[in-house]
């Protein structure tokens, strides 16, 4: 983003903490750091109060995030439940491959990465992320939800049925053999866990992305 939207930058995290007038600068500081903990503000103060208040208040916000939600619009969403795991799936234009993961919610701690897979879409990622995730807590008797911000995979889901259009051919017949692997276990297990919507409007990207913006 832009420095007319953000002129301050808080390093939480990083080589220096501190609060920084350009993004270059706030760079600089968090290149290369394990787990950097920065955000983007527009005035001083704000970047101020956020740097004394701690990282753990805007831990949903991922790098430059500020909502543009009201905060009537935020308080009737609420927050994110921190003990969950959050999914989501990376495809890179360039080498036509797909991946996936699911992590903690609260602390980004991977638990499962598939992939690369080869001429597999998005949305397909996202399906299988959030079926992996239901076998992953069914095998360890979890009962704690799991976030996605596909609603196509979570419909997906729900039906115990994919609807890709991802053409059925020698090169994409492993993607199949996954998805039908998928759909198998949903119509062959029942499952306690909420599958909910990542409200990224409000909480920012979701902590599994794989950051290709």
């Amino acid at each position: 983003m832009g420095k007319d939207k953000n002129r301050f930058f808080v390093v939480w995290k990083g080589i220096k903490p501190g609060i920084y007038e350009s993004w270059q600068e706030c760079q600089e500081h968090i290149r290369g750091y394990p787990n950097a903990r920065y955000k983007g503000f527009k005035t001083y103060e704000g970047a101020k109060k956020a740097y004394e208040e701690g990282y753990e208040n805007y831990w949903g916000n991922k790098g430059f995030f500020e909502s543009t939600l009201t905060k009537e619009e935020l308080k009737k969403i609420g927050s994110p439940i921190a003990n969950s795991i959050s999914v989501d799936a990376g495809f890179s234009s360039s080498s036509i491959e797909m991946e996936y993961k699911g992590v903690k919610t609260d602390t980004k701690e991977v638990l499962f990465k598939k992939g690369p897979f080869k001429n597999a879409t998005n949305n397909i990622g996202e399906f299988l992320a959030i079926v992996h995730a239901l076998a992953y807590l069914k095998e360890r008797n979890s009962t704690i939800p799991i976030y996605s911000d596909s609603l196509y995979a979570i419909k997906w889901v729900k039906n115990r049925k994919h609807q890709s259009h991802l053409e059925r051919t020698p090169s994409t017949e492993y993607i199949w053999t996954l998805l039908q692997r998928a759909e198998l276990w949903l119509r062959s297990n029942t499952y306690p866990n909420k599958i909910l919507k990542w409200q990224t409007k409000a909480w920012g990207e979701n902590p599994a992305d794989f950051g290709r913006k």
